[in-house]
């Protein structure tokens, strides 16, 4: 990792570009809340289309950090979670120097599509780089993942592994296959665009609370490894049955917790049975759910003119987002 002396930059900006992700194998309860590392390792595809722009400002006249969302200031919560990450870079360079952050999606924020990972990844790669840091990217996404242990993976590209890791060095994400590997289409069906009652971040401490949640963790390593090997063959009928196993297996866990966590709405489980159904009538379908009541419904391309159309005719989806593998963060 490499520096320079920001005495000597009085201001300094960077823009970067990034995308959120849907988890195969999902990501849910920590072994260090703080550090976030998981309790498990986790699979994932990046969402192209669905962004996160950020950019950072650094100015030695600033006396406090300030946060922009998609044009409106932030106070509280949100500009307090901002400003602790940005206290992970000031420690690197060693000044005590604040920055304006001003984001902007062009999706649902806090309804169960990642928002914090592209978030978290956006701002490790904009606040990096504006104070002259340079990471690999293994650094970017252990940086990203103090933010958002899901924003570990919209680092690198494409399909993705978070490894869980034995220690902050050793937990990280890594593509392992390109976002041209496999043609498929993730379908996000909105049936809620608000913020869901209780955030990941404080969802991921109940995880511990379960009963269920040691036998969902015994089982990860397996369900982890037939889900890769399935995306590496294209093996759509095996991916599909560990993808669902997977995301029942956690939000079986979200219902047990103490109190329990249920994301799911009567839209939800209908999307859920009508995707079933027409797998069970030989199209290529699968879902998973994140935490939140929207539904990913993950496809080959072909399958995408019959199942959009069909989606949209359920009652109570607001809306559908098509979305294909996408790129990593990067610099804009």
């Amino acid at each position: 990792m490499n520096t320079k002396p920001f005495s000597s930059m009085p201001r300094a900006t960077a823009t970067a570009l990034a995308h959120p992700n849907i988890a195969f194998i999902k990501y849910w309860g920590n072994r260090d809340d703080t550090l976030r590392l998981p309790l498990s390792g986790s699979l994932s595809m990046n969402l192209e289309g669905l962004e996160t722009r950020t950019r950072v400002s650094f100015d030695v006249v600033m006396n406090a950090d300030r946060f922009i969302l998609n044009g409106e200031v932030q106070e509280g919560a949100g500009l307090a979670r901002v400003s602790a990450f940005l206290d992970h870079l000031r420690g690197m360079i060693g000044q005590q120097i604040y920055a304006l952050v001003e984001s902007t999606n062009n999706f649902p924020a806090g309804a169960g599509i990642a928002s914090s990972a592209s978030a978290f990844a956006a701002l490790a790669m904009a606040g990096s780089a504006a104070l002259g840091l340079e990471l690999s990217e293994a650094q970017l996404s252990r940086l990203a993942r103090l933010g958002s242990g899901s924003a570990s993976r919209s680092v690198p590209s494409g399909f993705v592994e978070w490894y869980a890791g034995e220690d902050d060095l050793s937990s990280y994400a890594e593509s392992f296959a390109s976002p041209d590997h496999w043609d498929l289409v993730d379908m996000v069906v909105i049936i809620e665009e608000g913020h869901k009652k209780t955030g990941s971040t404080a969802g991921h401490t109940l995880a511990h609370s379960s009963p269920l949640n040691t036998l969902r963790i015994e089982g990860v390593p397996d369900r982890l490894a037939r889900c890769k090997a399935a995306i590496l063959a294209h093996d759509f009928e095996a991916f599909a049955e560990m993808t669902e196993l997977d995301s029942n297996w956690m939000h079986a866990v979200m219902r047990t917790s103490t109190p329990p966590l249920v994301y799911w709405t009567q839209t939800t489980e209908l999307v859920l049975w009508q995707v079933l159904h027409w797998r069970k009538q030989g199209h290529a379908l699968c879902t998973t759910v994140d935490a939140g009541p929207n539904v990913h419904v993950i496809s080959l391309e072909e399958e995408l003119d019959f199942a959009l159309a069909e989606l949209k005719s359920i009652p109570g989806v607001k809306r559908v987002i098509v979305s294909r593998p996408g790129l990593g963060a990067r610099l804009i």
